[in-house]
Formats: structure tokens, sequence, C-alpha cells
């Protein structure tokens, strides 16, 4: 017997005939005995319809009714393909976030797990039922609906098999598996049979879309094997755990990741004087704006005044301009850039710790594409580069021809 908790994305439920093809999926997969909690997202582009139709009321972001409006997305999904299990003749029953025990911050729109108390799954799984649970949405302390922000629905797959100390948690997905750059951008990306969570954490800070960095800190934290897979065919996907249980072929660089999601800030003329970087960054942490590849460098030594660069998320930018903007009058920096035209670009992998040569050559694969690069920054295992924006596919295609030939195995 076996607890499996399987989660399906929004494209594998879009249709109502496609939530029967993935009923029938678990139905047939399912041996016996086994216990199935079943998470999916809204029905295809539903969140993006939501998000449009919001926006044709308002411009503004209101976040708590942000939440109420996108978590009906994932409660429609839920009751129908769990009509779906009964018809085929297999009980089910769906649970909102809610109601699986799946509490969260209050920080609307991208809410954090605080905690899960899944006594109500447990006892539908006791009474012999398939649970279908909403992914992306749990219940603040203060009794709010909250979203987890996009690819959420991963997060609570993984986050819930830890919980329930289910033996494996499957995400289903429109690909069939991990891969060492995006597919889509990279014909001759390989697909991988295994990754660290550390490696596959990296790669989905830096753009992986595959998986959402949170997701693959729960499977991490709980110990539960993360296994990638399509949808549409019975192939083995990828596997995300905490060491690799195969034998390998040598290898360095596990995969090459992109986001052309972000947008750049630069402040220029910063006072060099103790507090100033706390007062930037303090501010922009009070509205939940996360920043990556901070650098200073010193503009004129002879008064001591610097520059401050960083990066974050493009959808962040309209908050962040209005708390920059009213940070460099109040403190008297001499003006401020913002660049949404740039890309990330990155290396990911364990074997590049203590292996010279590896920011080389991905500086000399850029080079050679007549590339720019306009910042870097590391760590034990990464190496991105920020570039612009509407190089990053040849850049993506240019690293991954010097670390991944054509002869090379995964």
């Amino acid at each position: 017997m076996a607890l499996v908790v399987k989660k399906f994305g929004g494209s594998s439920v879009a249709t109502p005939e496609k939530m029967f093809a993935v009923a029938e999926r678990v139905i047939s997969d399912k041996g016996p005995q086994d216990q199935i909690v079943v998470v999916v997202s809204a029905m295809g582009d539903t969140t993006d319809e939501l998000i449009t139709l919001a926006k044709k009321i308002t411009d503004k972001t209101y976040g708590r009714e942000m939440d109420m409006l996108l978590s009906t997305g994932e409660q429609m999904s839920i009751a129908l393909l769990a009509m779906a299990f009964t018809k085929l003749g297999h009980p089910a029953v769906s649970l909102t976030g809610f109601q699986a025990g799946i509490a969260t911050s209050a920080a609307y729109n991208k809410a954090k797990i605080t905690g899960i108390k899944p006594e109500r799954v447990f006892q539908e799984l006791a009474a012999g039922k398939i649970v279908v649970v909403a992914g992306f949405q749990g219940l603040a302390a203060n009794g709010d609906i909250t979203t987890l922000g996009r690819g959420g629905s991963d997060t609570t797959a993984v986050a819930l098999a830890g919980a329930l100390k289910a033996d494996v948690c499957e995400i289903f997905t429109d690909v069939d598996g991990i891969y060492s750059a995006d597919p889509r951008v990279e014909k001759k990306a390989k697909r991988m049979r295994e990754v660290t969570y550390n490696e596959m954490l990296e790669m989905a800070r830096l753009g992986a879309v595959v998986m959402q960095p949170r997701a693959v800190d729960m499977g991490k934290y709980f110990g539960v094997p993360i296994h990638v897979r399509s949808t549409f065919n019975r192939e083995p996907g990828t596997i995300i755990r905490e060491v690799y249980t195969m034998e390998e072929k040598e290898f360095i660089i596990r995969g090459v990741t992109h986001d052309p999601n972000v947008a750049k800030v630069a402040i220029l003329g910063v006072p060099d004087v103790p507090g100033i970087a706390y007062k930037i960054f303090s501010a922009l942490a009070k509205a939940n704006v996360d920043v990556d590849m901070i650098v200073q460098s010193i503009r004129n030594a002879d008064k001591n005044i610097n520059d401050i660069l960083f990066t974050i998320a493009k959808p962040e930018l309209v908050i962040a301009r209005g708390i920059i903007e009213k940070v460099t009058v109040d403190l008297g920096f001499q003006g401020v850039i913002f660049d949404e035209n740039v890309a990330k670009v990155s290396v990911v992998g364990v074997g590049m710790f203590g292996s010279p040569g590896i920011a080389a050559t991905m500086f000399g694969a850029l080079a050679d594409a007549g590339i720019n690069i306009e910042v870097i920054s590391t760590s034990e295992i990464s190496i991105s580069c920020l570039i612009q924006g509407d190089k990053v596919n040849e850049a993506v295609n240019a690293i991954h021809a010097s670390f991944f030939k054509e002869d090379s195995a995964e």
C-alpha cells in the first residue's frame, strides 16, 4: 500500500475531456490498497482570465480581493474532477485549501504555507475516497483566503505530501521531466533522470519554470521524493531527491536556465555612509519586494559616492518604482534608472564546485555570441549573468552548446 500525492497543472485539466483522462489515469495507476490525493490547478488559462477580468474593473492591486477572486479557479477544478472520478465509479471528495488544513501567512498574492493539519484528508482517505485538493490556496490566521503565487499548486502538493508522510509526490505537467535547458528554447536539451534538491532549487530560483522554488524547498524539508513527469505519456520523468541513487557519468553542469521576467534598478549617487543600504532594502522588504543580484560600485572615491544596482521580478516593478523614487528624494540620491529590457541566464550544477574554468567557459560562450554581460552573481553551485533581454534565447543556446556536447550522456 502506498500513499501518493499527484499534482496536475492547468493544461492537464483544461477541458472536461482532459479531466476524464486525468481521472482514468489516476484510477488505472492506483493499486488496490493505495491512497491517493490529487492536487489540481485552475483549468487552462482560467487564472489569467480572472486577472484580465479584474483589470477591467480597476488597474489598482487589491491584494485581498484578488486572492478571493483567483481562488475560485481551483475550486471549480476540484469540484469537476471529483465529479469525474465519481462518474467513473470511484468515490471522491473535493476539498478547498482551508478544508484540507492548509494555513498560510497573510501576504496576499504570494502567501507562504505556515502549517498543515490534514485530519480531514486522512478521514476521507480512510473512507476509501480519492481526495481532490485545491492547489495554490490556503487560509490566513485572520480568516482570509490567500493564494501562493504562480506555481503555488506545486508547493501545495509537496507540502501536503510532507504533512501526510506520502511515499512520493508526482508532479504531472506538459513536459516529461527536467531538462538541461528549456526545450522550447534549446532544441538539443537533454532530459535528466535525477537532480538533487539543491540543484533543482537553484534552477527553479533562477528561472526554470517547471518547478516553483518553494515547492522544491518543501520537498527538501520533508525529504519527499518529487517525480516530475508528463501528463500525456507514461514514461518515467525526473526524480528530485537528496542525493543521486544511480551511478551517473561525469558531469559538471546540470542545467542552463533563463529568466526574462526581471527588471534592473540602478540607484545613482548614493552616499557611502553606514545605514544607507539598509534604508533602501528595508523599505522594499516591507512591501514584500524580493531583490537579487545586488552590486555596489564606486562612482566617485573622492566624494564617497557609490551606485547600487539590483534586480527584481518584473511584476513588482510598479510597487518598487514608487518606493525607490521616494527613497531617492528623501535621502538625496542623484537619480534612479529602471530597465525592463534585461534577462538573467545561469548555469547550475553541484559538480561546478571546485572545478576551475566554468565561469570562463560561460563568459567565453557569451563573448563568442557577441552578448555583453551587465552583472554577474555566483553561488557555490551557480553562476548568473544579467544580459540584454532580447538576447536571452541566443545566450541559452550558446552556453548550452559549450557545456553539453552531442555525445554527452545524461
